[in-house]
């Protein structure tokens, strides 16, 4: 959850790392009440990662927002505050001057859902714009071990390409040897993949926590990973074709 103020400082003194358009219709649910509906909003980069959405003022619904305490002397941004049908959130900024002039940013973990088009978003974000999920299936073998344990064997991988991020690996479940596995009560989300749950692995007494996850019913564009676990590459031990993949 961002620090409003800090945040609020900064982009007001320094602008945002980068503003783009779009056209997707972007909608978000709160408490009841969809707070607004657009296809005029803007990818906002408030750091170089990922960005995320700003509101028209002007495509925010009639009666769900009101204006608070200004963030600065000058006036630039004001705290937001928006009502559901029963609850209110602060976690809103107006902003009025500047380069992010008449648009409004809603934090999106304070939201109860958000849409783009038709389909909603899991995660913390919205998806970038420039990132790229490949799902390709591949005949290299894959071995995991985990303190020195063999857990999982697999030949026929899919392999997981994603801009920026390391490469993953999953793996059927008929590969992994299950005695090891227990569920966790752990789950995440990824815009770009859906709602993921996890699993421990247990050797001789030691516990590896969420070292294991899988997806569901991951997002259109990751289908082909449903029903495949993937080992956290970082903790534990994976051989492509006999070779230690270097951590």
């Amino acid at each position: 959850m961002a620090n409003l103020q800090a945040l609020t400082t900064t982009l007001t003194t320094s602008g945002p790392h980068k503003i783009e358009p779009t056209s997707r219709r972007v909608r978000a649910l709160f408490d009841g009440v969809w707070i607004f509906d657009t296809t005029h909003s803007q990818y906002v980069w408030e750091h170089k990662y990922y960005p995320q959405f700003y509101i028209p003022l002007k495509d925010i619904t009639t009666g769900v927002l009101r204006k608070g305490d200004a963030y600065d002397s000058g006036g630039s941004a004001f705290k937001g505050i928006m009502r559901g049908r029963e609850r209110e959130n602060d976690r809103v900024v107006i902003f009025e001057k500047g380069e992010l002039e008449g648009l409004v940013r809603f934090e999106f973990t304070a939201m109860d859902a958000w849409f783009e088009e038709d389909q909603q978003i899991h995660g913390d974000h919205p998806k970038s714009p420039y990132t790229r999920i490949d799902i390709l299936p591949s005949s290299r073998k894959i071995v995991v071990k985990i303190g020195g344990v063999e857990v999982a064997s697999c030949s026929n991988p899919m392999f997981l390409f994603e801009t920026g991020l390391r490469t993953r690996f999953y793996l059927p479940k008929s590969s992994v040897q299950w005695q090891y596995l227990s569920e966790s009560k752990t789950s995440s989300k990824c815009p770009y993949k859906g709602i993921a749950k996890y699993y421990d692995v247990t050797i001789d007494g030691k516990v590896w926590k969420d070292v294991v996850w899988w997806y569901e019913f991951p997002t259109v564009e990751s289908g082909a990973i449903q029903g495949l676990v993937c080992f956290y590459n970082e903790k534990v031990d994976v051989y492509i074709d006999g070779v230690l993949e270097a951590k």
